[in-house]
């Protein structure tokens, strides 16, 4: 794998762990805040994140279940997938010469 490539793939697996944490902060705002719905340009911008990171989660949940605590449930696939975008960023690095 050359350097760039690799730099390229490390740099965009890093993006999307990004767009998957501000997922995980879009899916508790209701919590807090159960009358907000994103309107005008956050609304795009929410749209968007769901987007990117729904075909990855919605494949980890067909094998990983959510977690029942009590009269809540812990939804471990966005966990799951965020390990291995680390796991997989960890083996980009290796081809990055520093």
């Amino acid at each position: 794998m050359s350097t760039v490539v690799a730099y390229i793939l490390w740099w965009l697996i890093n993006l999307y762990i990004w767009i998957l944490l501000a997922r995980v902060i879009l899916s508790w705002v209701p919590m807090f805040a159960p009358g907000w719905h994103p309107k005008g340009f956050v609304l795009v911008i929410v749209e968007t994140i769901y987007s990117l990171t729904d075909p990855p989660v919605r494949f980890l949940r067909r094998w990983i279940k959510p977690v029942r605590l009590g009269n809540a449930s812990l939804d471990l696939s966005v966990l799951v997938l965020f390990i291995l975008l680390q796991i997989i960023g960890q083996l980009v690095l290796v081809y990055l010469p520093f």
